[in-house]
């Protein structure tokens, strides 16, 4: 009840904030930016594109955070700005499928070749479409942030071959795609909310779970898994989203403002990820006794082609996985 008397008063508050705003740029805007847990690189980006809106626009329109799953979890993050009750959030590509199919993209296993074609992809024209999938559902992306690669980590066993996972229960994100992929690889996905996994591995009640190594550090999986294993077998991107009534009601530099705000802080990102990601692996191994594991990939990508063959027939999809796979041919 407490969470949705704060939404409903937050609600009033941009009501009278907008009341009366002309498009002369005279009037003070705040948008109201809501997010889950992030790892620390991702918070740092979603800061600095604030400050660069609020620089580009010389104080015209500024970002009211609203941090850590306040406001609830990803799907509610995705709802409440839907509605308009938050004008931004930041969440995973894989929380975005239930709302566009397109985004379910992003959960095919071995699309990308590495970090190269997936910054080749992402900062192309290629994601356009994507981003503007949802425009009839109230909201439409900005930009996207790197979230690394996905990689199994498990508590009693290394993975170094698909026959490994056969009857283990797997943590999945709620993605129809990561089910079928772990379901291809021989495991049990057990989809389930993020804040449930550490005390589920810690029970038993899961066998490992897919992420890349911030889960480690950030969500404490470290303390309950032993080995990590780098099949790598999905790059998923973060995703920025805005309530499209708010983008509309901007100006028309307002709006330029926004979008080269969330590129340019997609550029900060990508600079401070790695070290993050680096110090997480380090941190995971000396002080918590993490095994990190290299894994031949062909048999993992032999074993998922099934999920290729599905996308690349399917209606809405094909035309963009096409354009992805020549993207990987001709970088």
């Amino acid at each position: 009840m407490k969470r949705i008397f704060f939404i409903l008063l937050i609600s009033l508050f941009s009501l009278l904030l907008y009341t009366g705003c002309s498009n002369q740029g005279d009037e003070k805007i705040v948008l109201r930016f809501a997010y889950a847990s992030n790892s620390q690189p991702v918070k740092d980006a979603m800061a600095k594109f604030g400050e660069l809106l609020s620089e580009k626009t010389n104080g015209e329109v500024t970002v009211d955070y609203f941090p850590d799953s306040q406001l609830g979890g990803e799907r509610e993050l995705v709802e409440l700005t839907q509605t308009g009750a938050v004008d931004l959030t930041k969440v995973s590509g894989s929380a975005l499928e239930s709302f566009s199919e397109k985004y379910s993209i992003f959960g095919l296993p071995y699309l990308f070749d590495d970090k190269t074609h997936f910054y080749n992809v992402m900062d192309s024209d290629i994601v356009q479409p994507i981003y503007n999938s949802t425009e009839k559902l109230g909201f439409v992306g900005l930009t996207y942030y790197d979230s690394g690669q996905r990689s199994f980590y498990t508590t009693n066993k290394p993975i170094e071959k698909p026959s490994d996972l056969k009857g283990m229960k797997i943590r999945v994100m709620q993605s129809q795609t990561a089910i079928k992929m772990v379901q291809l690889l021989g495991g049990s996905p057990t989809p389930m909310d993020s804040g449930e996994v550490y005390t589920s591995l810690q029970q038993g009640i899961l066998d490992g779970a897919e992420n890349n190594e911030f889960a480690l550090t950030e969500a404490g999986h470290a303390e309950v898994t032993k080995y990590y294993s780098y099949d790598e077998h999905t790059r998923v991107p973060d995703i920025l989203i805005i309530n499209k009534e708010t983008l509309d009601r901007l100006t028309e530099d307002q709006r330029q403002a926004v979008y080269e705000a969330a590129k340019e802080s997609t550029e900060f990102e990508k600079v401070v990820f790695q070290k993050a990601i680096d110090e997480a692996r380090e941190k995971s191994e000396k002080e918590f006794g993490v095994v990190f594991n290299q894994v031949d990939k062909k048999p993992f990508q032999e074993a998922v082609q099934p999920l290729h063959e599905e996308f690349k027939n399917k209606d809405g999809l094909k035309e963009i996985y096409e354009e992805i796979v020549n993207m990987k041919e001709n970088k």
